[in-house]
């Protein structure tokens, strides 16, 4: 195996896969498609997930214990304990 032969095959052909992978990585940002920003029009009709579906029935009844009024939990997402 000449040095040719050995540069061109622990060389150059590990820098063309790097240059194509690269290359399809680093694509123009004109093929993407349009991303929703906040404030835009949604042009959409309104989609509801539940991971139950059985759930969004009408016929559905909750089998957990209703809270009491006179809760005193206190805390939330503000820290205030």
């Amino acid at each position: 195996m000449t040095i040719v032969e050995t540069v061109l095959v622990f060389a150059l052909i590990p820098l063309a896969l790097y240059g194509v992978i690269m290359l399809l990585t680093l694509r123009p940002k004109a093929t993407r498609i349009p991303r929703y920003r906040p404030g835009q029009e949604w042009g959409y009709a309104p989609v509801w997930w539940s991971a139950n579906p059985a759930g969004l029935s009408a016929d559905h009844h909750s089998t957990a214990e209703p809270a009491p009024s006179g809760s005193t939990a206190k805390g939330g997402a503000r820290g205030n304990w």
